[in-house]
């Protein structure tokens, strides 16, 4: 039968492309791997190695079983994590996304806080799109997932963190009314869950959106504002961490349109639930003491909030 251990031999080696260092790296000795190489092949019957004295090749079938092996032994790590975190919750490894929109302005200020309440877990973040987060939280990829509200769930658990309002960008060059007369809306791409909550959070019959541009980050929305090129809604999450200062921007409070709601979704199945809950504690005091936040995300939604 083969094994686990077989698995990462190949899979070192064709991520090292050298005996020597993919040795190394499995933390055996060169004929050790070699042999245990072979003993794979045997078992399967085919080559998956080509060596010569000057080069090394991962065949063709080969790349297809490394493949393979990844997730086996992706899987095996997952089986790993799940026993560790039933025996001690606060131990192990935590797999966090966040949405770009979200991630960049708050885990920097909250996860040294988490390290220090929770020292003996190891976080690893990931920025992706919100669907992308959900399906990972769903998988097994990522325990949990930091994104903004509305948005459909499914099955996973959601705990409401804070609700986040938004401000006016408009070029400093120009006066507000005038702005607000003359320029197009620009927005973000399809996918970012803030263009659907931006267009939900205000009269859109007050704005002229421009449906020829949309762009891929913040930054880039701030960039084309500074130059004069339109208008855009900005969260205060990224607005109160100055990620518009020195840009051309001003800056209008928009305190009557519908907040976005912060919130953190697991599985219920998961044995972590309370120390995920402690974590969006964390959170939630992160974006309270930075002026970030309003309220605990647990107000209910105006009409108008509706995506």
């Amino acid at each position: 039968m083969i094994t686990l251990r077989q698995m990462s031999f190949l899979v070192a080696l064709a991520e090292e492309m050298n005996f020597t260092r993919a040795a190394a790296r499995c933390h055996v000795t060169q004929p050790t791997l070699s042999a245990g190489l072979r003993e794979l092949e045997d078992r399967l019957g085919v080559k998956l190695v080509e060596r010569t004295s000057r080069s090394l090749l991962i065949t063709e079938v080969g790349e297809q079983v490394v493949e393979e092996a990844r997730r086996l032994l992706d899987g095996a790590r997952r089986i790993e994590t799940l026993a560790k975190a039933h025996l001690n919750p606060e131990e192990g490894d935590l797999r966090l996304g966040a949405i770009p929109t979200i991630g960049p302005y708050l885990l920097p200020r909250a996860i040294p806080e988490i390290r220090e309440t929770f020292p003996h877990l190891r976080v690893f973040m990931r920025e992706e799109m919100t669907e992308s987060l959900l399906e990972g939280v769903e998988s097994g990829r990522l325990d949990l997932a930091l994104i903004a509200l509305p948005f459909e769930t499914g099955a996973l658990a959601t705990e409401p963190l804070f609700t986040d309002g938004y401000h006016l960008a408009t070029p400093e060059s120009l006066p507000l009314e005038e702005a607000r007369r003359e320029l197009d809306l620009l927005l973000l791409e399809r996918g970012h869950c803030l263009q659907r909550h931006a267009l939900a959070a205000v009269d859109t019959s007050a704005f002229r959106r421009n449906a020829h541009f949309e762009a891929t980050s913040l930054p880039t929305l701030i960039a084309m504002v500074g130059e004069g090129l339109g208008m855009t809604l900005l969260p205060d999450l990224a607005v109160r961490t100055g990620v518009a200062e020195g840009q051309g921007v001003r800056l209008t409070p928009l305190p009557d349109a519908c907040p976005r709601r912060v919130a953190l979704v697991w599985r219920r199945t998961t044995s972590r639930a309370e120390t995920f809950r402690r974590i969006g504690e964390v959170l939630r005091r992160s974006a309270r003491d930075g002026g970030f936040a309003r309220g605990n995300g647990r107000e209910r939604a105006a009409p108008a909030c509706t995506v």
